[in-house]
């Protein structure tokens, strides 16, 4: 028989009302805002709660590879998994990108029958919440040159404020603005994609409108003539962002293929932002469910350690468990197996390439202090050997490996892994960061790189320490990092698979965000503005001449 594709699984499953799904875990119609009969924003701060918070759940992976690792599909079928086991999951997740929905990752809302639904409008416009961050990015550039052409009250000699757009246009990455009569200040400019805006990172960090306001007030656009930084709130922008922003600040409700309530809300990218979901959707599911299931992007080099050490900094919350997802396949593309040699069975290259899994496994045990499973992603190529192989080395190192097959079973492919993770949260957790603030920038970024990526040392170009002094001037010495690197190495060099170690990171750049609250820390050959690939998967998608999208993943 015929597989079918996840758009064709997604578009076969009848729905049930957002209103029924809402219900399940204690949300009144009074306190949503449809968007037809499938999708909905929770009206947060009107809800009142009289249960604890719940256990959280944090699902990561090994480092990314063209194999594929399916983390989000294991983090949806493992809340699958458990409503199946009587307990109340909630799904907190990332909204996609039209970058990589169009580009070379395709949706981003899981797979085969471990889906979160419509699928179709998650991964396009949903609820707009993308476009009016990317609105309240370009008002704040539109007040800027305004201000200048207008008197320049404020004395701005040095704009650091960019626009954006939320699409792979590598076009758009440096261009020449100001042109023609009236046009304003001729200078050199660029575009980052949306998910990499600052105010993305005020959107998914803040926790009610005020402390939006407050966030957007400190964000930093430019310097005077004295090298003092203005800022948001100077320019008297604050009121009409977060105008555009009132309606997006509110987390989404959608569903599982299986009904479980799925929470869908801000978008980051982990490898140049924090790649986490809103502070506000996580703490919403951290009430609303007895377990939140949720996951960071990328590797655990990258999306986990933002999750810990800004998201949990930031919210004050303490996951209690964590999930590493692996594949056979991915493992020995690790190994230095070619994608399309990966179906045969090379217990020689498994063998080279889990030390990146093991490494991402030390992590959270011994950097974070935190309880951990393995979960493997199964495909029907993997061999009984190779799936033993895993598993035994994982149990050397002290962690359970444990089979899961969501992508065909949905929640059915997941209860052992549901029953370990349930286990796991009930164990002690003693979570701890990977730095302390008091540390100064330079111990943070080297204890990132020394103690997460497994590098030996930080090399500072002349560049990065000179931004290191202007951000240490504006007052930058207490907060986190955010590290901005390749996704496909857990060193700053995409070619470097496996578990390298005794490697040197080149910062290249440092930058202030002070509405984020933290420091952006440039590496390696990182783009804020991506491009297509020579293939993009804009070529495959579609609409028939019922309305259905095809080709869409």
């Amino acid at each position: 028989m015929e597989m079918l594709t996840d758009i064709e699984i997604a578009q076969s499953i009848d729905l049930k009302p957002i209103t029924q799904i809402a219900s399940s875990i204690g949300i009144g119609e009074e306190y949503l805002e449809q968007y037809g009969k499938y999708k909905a924003k929770i009206d947060y701060d009107k809800m009142q709660f009289d249960k604890p918070c719940g256990k959280l759940v944090l699902v990561t992976a090994i480092t990314p590879t063209p194999a594929g690792e399916g983390k989000t599909t294991t983090t949806i079928g493992l809340a699958d998994a458990i409503g199946r086991l009587g307990k109340k999951a909630v799904v907190a997740l990332r909204e996609p990108s039209l970058g990589p929905v169009f580009g070379i990752k395709g949706g981003a809302t899981g797979g085969g029958y471990a889906q979160v639904l419509p699928m179709e409008d998650i991964n396009l416009h949903f609820t707009g919440d993308f476009h009016a961050i990317g609105a309240a990015n370009n008002l704040l550039a539109a007040i800027i040159d305004n201000h200048i052409m207008q008197g320049n009250e404020l004395d701005i000699q040095r704009v650091v404020w960019k626009r954006c757009v939320d699409m792979n246009d590598r076009f758009l990455r440096e261009i020449r603005g100001g042109l023609g009569k009236n046009g304003g200040i001729e200078r050199t400019d660029g575009f980052d994609i949306t998910v990499a805006s600052e105010i993305m990172a005020v959107f998914c960090l803040c926790e009610s409108v005020e402390d939006l306001k407050n966030r957007l007030a400190a964000i930093i656009v430019g310097y005077d003539s004295k090298g003092n930084a203005v800022t948001a709130g100077q320019l008297k922008a604050v009121g009409a962002m977060a105008a555009l922003l009132k309606d997006a600040i509110k987390p989404n409700l959608v569903q599982t293929i299986e009904g479980t309530p799925a929470i869908i809300h801000g978008g980051p990218f982990a490898n140049i932002a924090h790649g986490c979901n809103s502070v506000i959707a996580t703490k919403l599911a951290l009430k609303l469910g007895d377990y939140a299931i949720t996951e960071a992007g990328f590797g655990g080099d990258l999306g986990a350690e933002k999750f810990f050490d800004i998201k949990c900094r930031s919210a004050k919350i303490k996951p209690n468990a964590v999930v590493v997802v692996a594949t056979v396949r991915a493992l020995k593309m690790h190994g230095g197996v070619e994608k399309e040699q990966l179906a045969i069975q090379n217990l020689q290259a498994l063998e080279k390439g889990i030390e990146n899994l093991l490494k991402h496994v030390s992590n959270v045990i011994n950097v974070y202090k935190l309880p951990c499973v393995v979960a493997i992603n199964r495909f029907y190529t993997d061999t009984q050997e190779e799936l033993l192989f895993v598993k035994n080395k994982c149990a050397e190192f002290g962690v359970k490996a444990v089979l899961s097959n969501v992508w065909e079973e949905g929640g059915k492919g997941a209860l052992c892994l549901a029953e370990e993770v349930i286990k796991l949260c009930n164990s002690q957790s003693l979570f701890s960061f990977c730095y302390e603030d008091k540390d100064s920038i330079e111990q943070k970024i080297e204890k990132i790189v020394c103690k997460v990526y497994g590098g030996k040392n930080v090399h500072f170009t002349d560049e990065a320490k000179s931004q290191l002094k202007e951000v240490k001037r504006l007052g930058g010495d207490k907060l986190p990092v955010c590290i901005a690197k390749t996704q496909y190495s857990l060193s700053d060099d995409p070619l470097k698979l496996g578990a390298p170690k005794d490697f040197t990171v080149t910062v290249k750049g440092v930058k202030l965000s002070a509405g984020a609250g933290f420091i952006v820390v440039f590496t390696g050959a990182i783009l804020t503005m991506p491009g297509l690939p020579k293939n993009p998967a804009a070529e495959r998608i579609d609409v028939n001449s019922k309305g259905k999208i095809t080709g869409l993943f």
